[in-house]
């Protein structure tokens, strides 16, 4: 009797590792646009997506409005400025409440959006006229649109700018 009790506790126990193993494998939660960048933003997968969202909330007439496009591509300066990105509250906050937010990993077709360059990472806001605000520009005279981790600060201010330009000039 304690040979089988033994075995049957075995296989219990075997069956209960094999379950959790596969519960780690599966649990992987489902892959959001961010990429890393902000999991509690509502991203939208494409530009044109992004400026009819855009469009649709102005046409509501809520306070939200610009578009927030993040152009990147996997390399160290694309990391480190994500991580800044992602755990500054005061960012984060604005991009969830009144962006359109929006996080490429190619180029588009418009040509407005690399006004000075295809360089990455770059980040631009569009206004709901569509315009790319060549007004809101990070610290770099060679790289317009470029913010890096310490510029967090900065992109902040841009985009209270933003917030600011929304409701005085359109």
């Amino acid at each position: 009797m304690t040979t089988m009790y033994r075995w049957s506790l075995f296989a219990l126990l075997f069956v209960t590792c094999m379950d959790v193993s596969l519960q780690k494998k599966t649990r992987k939660g489902p892959q959001t646009l961010s990429r890393g960048w902000g999991d509690y933003i509502a991203w939208v997968k494409t530009y044109e997506e992004a400026l009819m969202t855009m469009k649709e909330r102005i046409k509501c007439v809520e306070v939200k409005g610009e578009v927030l496009t993040d152009y990147h591509s996997v390399t160290l300066p694309s990391t480190a400025l994500k991580k800044a990105f992602a755990v500054d509250k005061t960012v984060q906050k604005m991009a969830q409440k009144d962006f359109v937010m929006l996080n490429l990993m190619h180029e588009t077709t418009d040509t407005n959006l690399a006004a000075d360059g295809n360089y990455v990472p770059r980040i631009i806001f569009v206004d709901p006229s569509m315009t790319v605000r060549l007004d809101l520009v990070g610290k770099y005279s060679n790289r317009l649109y470029t913010y890096k981790p310490s510029d967090i600060p900065y992109l902040a201010k841009n985009m209270k700018k933003a917030k600011l330009l929304l409701h005085t000039e359109l």
